[in-house]
């Protein structure tokens, strides 16, 4: 305060200073100009006179000293020139103090030079032989003048500013002198300016309920830590300033730091950009919540400020994890556009074959070609529904389907069957290797993953490629192997082709009539049986995917997947 009162000070004496100093010299060079020309024009009228009467002799013999003598023509020829040659001197008719000269009797002007940095002022006085005589003489500009002061000027600002810090330091430490003697421990018995009384008091009420609030908050801390210590949701109380006074266990894992954090700002702890928003908010009031990345997962922080008399006395930073909760919901969202996008093609294909019928635009032999795409259509969209529905009751659990004894081998071969005329149709060779094995399972779901993993054998492989099915009966597991010599898959994709709706291949995938599910129903049922599955793929060689089933499950065992 002190600094800003000095530096005021000396602007304000500065300011002044240097205001004053301008205008007197302005006020200054306007005299002394007005003297100049009233010479200039008495001497014009003197050299006039005696022009008149005696002529060039009168000119020849003059000392003109600093002023310059021209003698002008009527038709502004150069008659007579003080200091040059008037037969080198250009027309002087176009000159305004020639001109009003001529047309008035007298004229005056004035022109400024910048390459001379001076002034010049003309008086011209028409003579009775109808010629004109004009004078001239020099004035320095306000520049060049104050530039010829310059070492008396510099004395006197250097005076002059010595003296302003030397008044307004003392001016300024006599102003802040009474304001540094404040007592805020006690503000109500300090003397001094009567400005600062509201200020005393306000501070004086703050400290009343600052140290209220405090105790409160202490008070509250060892309640809230009795309270939170155990709880899995990560919680810290803040004060106003955004200083961490109690924090629980679990947050202390979350943002990974200890005991040590209290009394320290949270932002010392955690200076994500998101933490930092809502603090912003919470010192406004309000309430604030963001979802940030800790220790691994998603969690959402909600800020909720603590009011007193108005006033945001602190805050409590509640950490809840919802990594699930967005994946889940991604989830949603991703099954929700692709089962409307899946829909969409066959619906538009259809609405258009029947457009086309309605309106006759089809000859007679190509209507049985788009009855059969609208039939084809159709059965995808019915093939989609069921695998939807299908997968549907899988994430619920299936627990309505009943579990039983089931020969894995004898089901593969029962399954392979039904493929056969795809098969065929593909000119792929399909193998089923093996033996009996009986495990416990639910025979809907075990022949909807051969099904599935021998029609994706079928389709994504080569004219005369072969499928091998594998059914081995182990002590105590048995697997089942679907191999192919197909086209492969890049490493790349590997790890999401059983994500629903995922495609490697989606242009492909859609002419084979694949609702891209399939592979996801695979996962589901494995998953129910509590089975684990592996692929090998190498592209353009062929994929093995493997699923080992434990021989018993127990029924407790099984759980929906979230």
């Amino acid at each position: 305060m002190t600094k800003r009162i000095f530096h005021a000070i000396c602007f304000v004496a500065l300011g002044v200073f240097f205001a004053c100093a301008i205008v007197f010299m302005g006020m200054l060079y306007d005299y002394f100009g007005g003297v100049r020309r009233s010479q200039l024009k008495n001497q014009t009228e003197l050299a006039a006179r005696a022009v008149a009467d005696e002529g060039m002799d009168f000119l020849k013999g003059l000392d003109a000293g600093e002023y310059r003598i021209t003698w002008v023509d009527k038709d502004g020829t150069v008659l007579y020139d003080t200091k040059t040659d008037s037969a080198d001197m250009e027309n002087h008719l176009e000159r305004e103090e020639i001109q009003e000269a001529f047309a008035d009797g007298y004229g005056e002007s004035s022109r400024y030079s910048a390459t001379l940095m001076e002034r010049t002022l003309y008086c011209a006085k028409r003579l009775p032989d109808g010629t004109a005589l004009r004078l001239s003489v020099s004035q320095n500009t306000l520049l060049t003048l104050f530039l010829g002061m310059a070492q008396p000027v510099c004395m006197i600002i250097l005076m002059a500013v010595v003296l302003s810090l030397v008044f307004a330091s003392r001016l300024s430490e006599h102003i802040v002198a009474p304001l540094n003697r404040l007592n805020l421990e006690e503000p109500l018995s300090n003397e001094g300016y009567d400005e600062l009384s509201p200020l005393l008091r306000r501070i004086d009420a703050q400290q009343r309920q600052i140290k209220y609030q405090s105790d409160e908050l202490r008070r509250q801390r060892r309640e809230f830590e009795t309270v939170t210590e155990n709880m899995a949701e990560g919680i810290i109380l803040l004060n106003a300033g955004g200083t961490v006074l109690s924090i629980n266990r679990s947050a202390e894992k979350l943002f990974g730091t200890d005991r040590a954090c209290i009394g320290k700002h949270i932002l010392s702890v955690n200076r994500s950009a998101e933490l930092s928003d809502i603090l912003r908010r919470f010192e406004d009031g309000q309430h604030a919540e963001k979802v940030v990345a800790l220790s691994g997962g998603r969690y959402q922080l909600n800020i909720n400020p603590v009011i007193t008399e108005g006033t945001v006395s602190g805050a409590v930073l509640l950490a809840l994890n919802v990594t699930e909760k967005e994946n889940a919901e991604q989830m949603r969202r991703e099954f929700t556009a692709n089962v409307s996008h899946e829909l969409k093609t066959p619906l538009h294909t259809i609405a258009g074959c029947v457009e086309l019928l309605a309106n006759g635009m089809v000859q007679e032999k190509d209507t049985m070609l788009f009855y059969r795409q609208i039939q084809a259509q159709a059965e995808r969209m019915i093939r989609l529904v069921e695998d939807i529905i299908r997968l549907s009751h899988l994430d619920e659990g299936a627990y309505d389907m009943k579990r039983e004894e089931t020969d894995l081998y004898a089901l593969a071969k029962e399954t392979m069957k039904t493929l056969s005329a795809e098969a065929a149709r593909m000119d792929v060779a399909m193998t089923l290797e093996g033996e009996a094995a009986v495990m416990q399972g639910i025979p809907q779901l075990l022949q909807s993953i051969v099904y599935n993993l021998c029609d994706n054998a079928i389709k994504y492989n080569r004219a005369q490629g072969s499928v091998t099915v594998t059914v081995k009966n182990n002590a105590d597991a048995v697997s089942l192997s679907v191999a192919d010599t197909g086209i492969g898959i890049p490493p790349e994709h590997q790890q999401r082709i059983f994500e629903r709706f995922y495609r490697v291949d989606k242009s492909r995938s859609k002419e084979l009539g694949g609702t891209g599910l399939g592979l996801s129903i695979v996962r589901h049922a494995a998953k129910l049986h509590h089975a684990q599955i592996e692929l090998k793929s190498v592209e353009d060689s062929g994929t093995t995917v493997t699923v080992v089933f434990p021989k018993i499950v127990r029924v407790a065992e099984i759980q929906p997947e979230s």
